[in-house]
């Protein structure tokens, strides 16, 4: 069941915490939170054409920067859910927010972002937003047409 923390985010990834991702500190070490927002993001690309068009025309996503805020320590065990959405487009890049939250006590964990940039694979040169992508993004997130926000 989607948390209502979760409202307003069209993509929700569920895993449990494992064992394994806590640290000596006793609670899910603040690495793994990448880990925890590159799943979620792959899923969200999943329900888009991304793959294809690497595939296809090696064009793709590639990671710019990101940022993370810890808002609650994460400990095993829990189900954590993570909200993914687009929140920002421009001519060769994307912004992917995120939103963490424990399962086990209805609180958010943690909020952050990625910059994408696209590029040509084949050249390692930026390349332009695909517009099929575009468009899934904007189906997805309930974008009015040809108005997507800005980065």
């Amino acid at each position: 069941m989607k948390s209502t923390l979760l409202q307003g985010y069209p993509v929700i990834y569920e895993t449990p915490i494992a064992w394994g991702d806590m640290d000596a500190f006793q609670h899910v070490n603040n690495v793994v939170y990448l880990r925890y927002f590159e799943s979620a993001r792959i899923h969200y690309f999943e329900q888009t054409p991304m793959f294809q068009i690497m595939e296809r025309e090696g064009i793709g996503p590639i990671v710019h920067s990101h940022r993370i805020r810890y808002r609650f320590p994460l400990t095993y065990p829990d189900r954590i859910q993570i909200g993914v959405r687009v929140t920002g487009v421009a001519a060769d890049r994307f912004r992917v927010a995120y939103r963490l939250v424990s399962t086990r006590h209805h609180l958010i964990a943690a909020e952050g972002d990625t910059i994408i940039v696209f590029v040509d694979y084949r050249t390692g040169e930026k390349a332009p937003f695909p517009k099929d992508v575009l468009a899934a993004f904007a189906e997805m997130e309930g974008w009015p047409p040809g108005h997507p926000p800005s980065l």
